[in-house]
């Protein structure tokens, strides 16, 4: 009886522990799924409130973006993300869509003067790889052309993509086009990548003239000047008063400061001579090193009045090589066999002798040009001012003419010899001198050197024969022009100086290099001397000075005296 009853109690305790165990571990279970419910509950609140926190966020930048376009933009707020197409163009001027335009129309942007643009890249998956200096100058500004692009492209210059995208380009590239209102710019710093800019003659109003072709300015941006065959590149350091300016129908100052990149040039240097000391360098055949020296107006004054004159002199190794000597007044800046204004190809030394009976001669900057003629050469340049003999014809008291003594002309050498020994000096002569046959020459020779002494065939000048080799290859070795006329060397500076469309000349209006090009279209414009682009720059207006009308350049020295003569 007691073993039942103690097993009936164990197996009643043994049930009750199992149904706490049960209790207790419903309650756990119980307790966690709540615990884990309130979890989710506070992250899906969490959620809810980043969310909510976000969409606040976003919001505030919505507004604050359009608050910003609104000032930016003056009241209109446009902006596009258009795809970017390179076009052949000058300037900072974009092709934007029709769609643009009205977009533009409908706000009233025209009626608050030119159309100004920031441009952004969008920046895509593949894209990435631009470092952080080349992610900086990933905004400029730009003006507009026309709006003839196609539906979601923008049309952009040279300038504005290589702004933009200076080293590579996706192959669809964004960009981000917003209307933006810009201040006229009152001062910019510049700094060409190379040297030789500031040698320019007026080089500032060949910076104005590219400058015409933009309509902003931003700092970072770089700058393509040409000038004649010369390309320079000029980026903005700073700009006033803020760093994205219009340069429309505004005064700017500009200030050029010295390239401090320490790339070199891969064009023509103009190296600085000093009167009176000479600069050594070295010439490979066909290539030309380039310098320069300026006469001023003590210089000239004295050159004037005929008490010095200056002499360019090369003295060159003849051993492995030749140059020939080239010279030009500035504007023509680095004078070639084709262009110059002096020129000497002597062998070894040459010498060029300058005075005031020299027409091209005057107060200005001089180029001179050593090319090499045959081989690597050594050479030393130098410019001098020689004096000039103070002694006057018949002023030596020990001088006489030949008809002050009883004198005979030599039948041989045509000389005045005096009577007394003239048979002597026949026999002496007429056994070891000749006399040159070439019609207009008549030069007496030693009979020796009589067989060196060669006539060229085609212009009859005498020469060594060791010369006649590099005169007929200089001379008279055809040569092409850039316009496709072919012809000799005299004839062909003739003709690039005077004649050649592809000639460059300062125009007289806007101080640029540009090329001739072929007569004025307008008859009065040919009386009146100018080129065709001469006609169509001077057709440009400006206002007078004395009245204020606007009138165009090529016809304000016209309206100057008609109107403004003084009676």
């Amino acid at each position: 009886m007691d073993f039942e009853l103690r097993r009936a109690r164990e197996k009643l305790e043994k049930e009750q522990k199992e149904r706490k165990e049960r209790a207790r571990v419903k309650l756990d279970r119980d307790r966690k799924a709540k615990e884990e419910a309130r979890k989710q509950r506070e992250a899906i609140e969490a959620v809810h409130r980043s969310r909510r926190l976000d969409a606040i966020e976003a919001q505030l930048k919505v507004d604050e973006q359009m608050q910003e376009n609104l000032l930016v933009g003056r009241g209109i707020v446009f902006s596009r993300i258009l795809e970017a197409v390179s076009f052949q163009g000058s300037g900072d001027k974009i092709k934007l869509p029709p769609s643009c335009f009205t977009g533009l129309s409908d706000q009233g942007a025209f009626d608050k003067g030119p159309l100004y643009f920031e441009l952004s890249v969008v920046h895509q998956e593949g894209f990435s790889e631009m470092n952080d200096t080349d992610s900086k100058q990933s905004t400029t500004h730009s003006g507009v052309l026309e709006f003839t692009a196609e539906e979601g492209s923008v049309g952009l210059p040279p300038h504005v993509w290589s702004n933009l995208f200076p080293i590579d380009s996706p192959k669809a590239p964004l960009i981000e086009v917003r209307y933006v209102w810009l201040p006229k710019g009152t001062y910019a710093k510049l700094q060409p990548d190379v040297v030789g800019f500031s040698d320019l003659p007026n080089h500032k109003a060949v910076l104005e003239t590219s400058l015409r072709q933009h309509a902003t300015l931003s700092q970072g941006d770089v700058i393509t000047v040409n000038h004649g065959i010369l390309t320079y590149k000029l980026q903005v350091l700073e700009l006033r008063p803020s760093s994205s300016v219009s340069v429309l129908e505004t005064d700017i100052e500009v200030d050029v400061v010295g390239q401090d990149s320490g790339l070199a040039s891969s064009q023509p240097v103009l190296k600085p001579l000093i009167f009176g000391k000479a600069e050594s360098g070295m010439v490979e055949e066909g290539n030309y090193n380039y310098f320069k020296f300026s006469i001023d107006n003590d210089i000239w004054d004295r050159i004037a009045a005929e008490d010095i004159r200056i002499e360019v002199k090369i003295e060159a190794e003849t051993d492995n090589g030749d140059t020939d000597l080239y010279m030009s007044k500035h504007p023509l800046m680095f004078p070639t066999r084709h262009q110059h204004e002096w020129s000497s190809h002597d062998i070894g030394s040459k010498v060029l002798i300058l005075g005031s009976k020299d027409k091209n001669l005057g107060v200005g900057a001089y180029s001179i040009g050593v090319r090499g003629f045959k081989g690597t050469t050594k050479y030393s340049v130098a410019v001098s001012i020689q004096e000039n003999s103070n002694q006057k014809v018949g002023q030596q008291a020990g001088s006489s003419s030949p008809m002050d003594i009883d004198t005979v002309e030599c039948r041989n050498c045509k000389h005045f010899i005096p009577s007394r020994s003239i048979a002597l000096h026949e026999a002496f002569c007429s056994r070891h001198n000749i006399v040159c046959s070439h019609p207009g020459c008549g030069i007496v020779l030693r009979i020796e050197e009589s067989k060196n002494h060669l006539h060229c065939d085609k212009c009859g000048q005498a020469f060594q024969q060791g010369e006649m080799e590099k005169h007929m290859k200089v001379f008279h070795e055809p040569l092409q022009c850039p316009c496709g006329v072919v012809l000799e060397k005299e004839q062909m500076v003739q003709h690039q100086a005077s004649i050649c469309p592809l000639r460059l000349i300062t125009c007289r209006f806007c101080g640029d290099m540009v090329q001739a090009g072929t007569s004025a279209m307008d008859v009065r414009d040919r009386l009146r001397g100018l080129t065709e682009h001469e006609s169509q720059c001077g057709s440009r207006t400006a206002p007078c000075d004395s009245c204020g009308r606007s009138v165009m350049l090529k016809e304000m020295d016209i309206h100057q005296i008609a109107v403004h003569q003084k009676s």
